[in-house]
């Protein structure tokens, strides 16, 4: 790379990001319940119920299972299909529309054999949320590699969260913001190994630690 392919590219913007959540009106007694509120409620919905864990704890390892596979284990005790749903690697899925139909696809196929439904105890029905997205810009913009490398060790994790989760989702596509900027920069080495990272095995903080190792190995060639 050479400083004129650098000029030519825009200066990289950090975003971060403001989640409320909010309560549905839609809640679910047992599995067929469960399924009609998977098919019908926003992806925001879908998004929250099997994502918001990363950025709620942050400090603790991955992978956490997704809530629906956490009520369906632990409230009804249908271990099979709790396991099953648990195991969808959501990383995999960059479009929300094709999550939620992989989770409708396997519910449906258990459904299909269940010899029995079973009800929630009274007061542990699953409620569906929704996360209210606030996204704005911050003060920090990098010019430079050197720039980006200063600012992401101070960063907040909602910020990194937002460029590494939210990013592949929003582009629909398998990259993240940071990875797209460093190619355009000329670091095709460096946006690789980023993109190769899978940041569901490491925490936020460990997601920060490792990109600055990687930009200091790679980011001069």
């Amino acid at each position: 790379m050479n400083q004129s392919q650098a000029t030519i590219v825009e200066p990289f913007q950090f975003y971060s990001k403001a989640d409320q959540t909010v309560l549905l009106d839609k809640k679910a007694k047992n599995i067929r319940e469960l399924l009609d509120g998977i098919k019908t409620v926003s992806g925001a919905s879908i998004y929250f119920h099997t994502h918001k864990f990363l950025q709620q704890h942050h400090y603790l390892s991955p992978e956490p299972p997704n809530d629906f596979g956490y009520w369906i284990t632990n409230v009804l005790n249908e271990e099979v299909l709790g396991e099953q749903i648990s195991a969808i690697d959501i990383i995999q899925f960059k479009k929300i529309a094709d999550l939620r139909l992989q989770f409708i696809e396997v519910i449906e196929s258990y459904l299909q054999t269940a010899e029995r439904i079973v009800d929630a105890p009274r007061g542990e029905e699953f409620h569906f949320m929704a996360s209210q997205t606030f996204v704005y810009p911050t003060s920090y913009v990098a010019q430079t590699l050197s720039e980006f490398k200063e600012i992401l060790a101070k960063i907040s994790i909602h910020s990194l969260y937002f460029h590494i989760f939210d990013a592949s989702l929003r582009l629909e596509q398998h990259e993240n913001d940071f990875s797209n900027w460093f190619r355009r920069l000329g670091h095709t080495r460096l946006a690789d190994e980023v993109l190769r990272l899978d940041p569901y095995t490491f925490t936020l903080e460990g997601l920060r630690e490792k990109i600055i190792i990687l930009i200091e190995r790679y980011g001069k060639h």
